[in-house]
């Protein structure tokens, strides 16, 4: 279960100790910690998860086919996605070990990601589990990677540990488990502005494409095909 603590003024996210699926309760969960972020003294955001994951990713079954997302589902996933993308604070992801799939678009809606080096691993699966990315999945994740990494995260399924996602810009810094949470305070802390709000508008300006695409209604494949 997520849960929360303040740490001097920033905020820490704790996803919870097991596999931090993005289910419809769990994103609940999560928005309700970031109303109360919002409404206290925080003046930065580090999300970290307590157990083998930091999100094992969508609460979905894997298939042997294509898998179709439920259109409901998606609005609220991405809703919390587009939130913590122009968060009106620092944010950093402190991956403490498996980011896959929604675990990594989590990640990657955050202002840094640092990555624990001894275990784990960050991974977009998708093309190997048969789950395609949404528009505002996709727009999230190149509105932070260039094309050449978009390409070679997005495309091949690869998993990265953290030497090597931090090699390939997929995070900015990998470090030893037991220096995550203090490099990532420290990382916020160093980059709090005078003036929160602007921030927030700041990322609105500059992610909007990925925000309006996040907002898009999802239209499974199976829809498309129907409609025509």
């Amino acid at each position: 279960m997520p849960s929360l603590r303040l740490e001097s003024s920033t905020a820490i996210l704790d996803l919870g100790g097991g596999e931090n699926r993005q289910s419809l309760a769990w994103l609940q969960e999560v928005n309700d910690l970031l109303d109360q972020v919002l409404a206290g003294e925080a003046t930065a955001l580090v999300t970290i998860g307590s157990g083998k994951f930091y999100s094992n990713g969508l609460d979905v079954a894997e298939a042997d086919g294509p898998v179709e997302l439920d259109p409901d589902y998606v609005r609220e996933l991405q809703a919390v996605y587009a939130r913590f993308l122009t968060l009106p604070m620092p944010t950093a992801a402190a991956v403490n070990g498996h980011a896959f799939g929604g675990g990594a678009l989590l990640a990657m809606a955050h202002d840094y990601r640092l990555m624990r080096t001894e275990r784990g691993f960050f991974c977009f699966p998708e093309v190997n589990i048969g789950i395609a990315f949404t528009e505002g999945m996709a727009a999230l994740v190149q509105s932070k990677l260039s094309a050449v990494q978009a390409r070679d995260a997005m495309l091949t399924g690869r998993r990265f540990d953290g030497d090597q996602a931090a090699a390939a810009g997929l995070v900015d810094e990998a470090v030893p488990v037991e220096q995550l949470v203090e490099r990532a305070v420290q990382l916020v802390s160093e980059n709090t502005p005078q003036h929160p709000d602007t921030l927030g508008a700041v990322k609105e300006i500059m992610y909007a494409d990925a925000v309006k695409a996040l907002a898009l209604p999802h239209r499974p494949a199976g829809a498309l095909a129907g409609s025509r």
